[in-house]
Order: C-alpha cells, then sequence, then structure tokens
C-alpha cells in the first residue's frame, strides 16, 4: 500500500473514532483502565441478564400526500389524485432504558462515576497507539483526572481515558 492510500486508510479510521460529542465514560480515582474495563463488561452482562433484549417491532404511520393541480397551456386543468406511503417499521429494545440503569447503578457500587469526556485528537489517539505498543493501556492514577483528559473508544469496544498531552 501507497504511503497515501495509507495515510487515508488511518485517517479514515481517526475521523471514525473522532466522531462527534462527548463519550460517556466510567471513572473511579485510582483504578486503572483495565479494571474500569473490566468492571464495566461485568456490569453489562449483569444488567443484560436482568434486563435481556426484548425487541418490539413498531409501525410509523402512514404518510398522505395530497394530489397537485396540473394546467395545460389551453387552460384546461386537473388534479391529479393523492396517495399515501408506508411510514415503514422500525425495531424498539423497551428493555434498553432499564438495562442502562442497572448497568449505572452496578458501577456506582463499585466506587465508579460516570463522566461525558471530550473525544481525543487525532494527536492523542497517536499518542495513545504508541503507549499501548509498550504499556498496553493508559492509567489515570491516583492524584485524580485532569481536567483536559479526554476519552477513545477502540476498536474492541473498551474506552480509554488519555491525560493531555
Amino acid at each position: 500500500m501507497t504511503k497515501p492510500c495509507l495515510a487515508s486508510a488511518f485517517s479514515f479510521v481517526f475521523l471514525g473514532l473522532a466522531a462527534c460529542g462527548p463519550l460517556p465514560v466510567y471513572y473511579k480515582t485510582g483504578s486503572d483502565q483495565t479494571r474500569t474495563n473490566s468492571d464495566t463488561l461485568t456490569c453489562e452482562v449483569k444488567a443484560l441478564k436482568d434486563a435481556p433484549v426484548a425487541n418490539q417491532i413498531r409501525q410509523r404511520p402512514p404518510v398522505y400526500y395530497q394530489g397537485r393541480r396540473h394546467c395545460n397551456s389551453s387552460g384546461s386543468c386537473w388534479t391529479s389524485p393523492g396517495y399515501w406511503v408506508d411510514g415503514g417499521t422500525y425495531t424498539v429494545d423497551v428493555n434498553q432504558g432499564l438495562r442502562n440503569q442497572l448497568e449505572q447503578n452496578c458501577m456506582a457500587q463499585k466506587g465508579y462515576r460516570r463522566l461525558e469526556l471530550p473525544r481525543c485528537t487525532k494527536e492523542q489517539i497517536t499518542a495513545l497507539q504508541s503507549q499501548l505498543g509498550s504499556t498496553q493501556g493508559a492509567t489515570a492514577g491516583a492524584a485524580g483526572l485532569p481536567e483536559e483528559a479526554c476519552a477513545v473508544r477502540q476498536s474492541n469496544g473498551n474506552t480509554v481515558i488519555l491525560p493531555p498531552l
């Protein structure tokens, strides 16, 4: 793969990782990322057992489009008939809200608090990749979470909190 293609591929990955909006994370002073990810997975599994996926199929209401009036050059007019368009169907997991509450309660019982951190920039993600090569994860030390910290969601679903560069 050539350098421009390789750079484009990495840019696409970074753009996907640096999507809009803050990233919800769990944080406990002194806990490392590996432990936090393990506790999160444990709570997610427990919440899924207590509030399993319960999908319901729902239907949006149909939409009516009124007929249009058409006139030709001789002044003769007519109205085309209106028509209905199906609103479509969608699926809702009715237990999703309860499952989120159970997960948050489980994490709170383990001493974590839920935060919304800004997503990391490309530079911070690049620094993370070099850290993962040698330390296999970042740690938020006992000194607490820096105000400028950011978060990134890895492809395996784990979230990593990075201190500012």
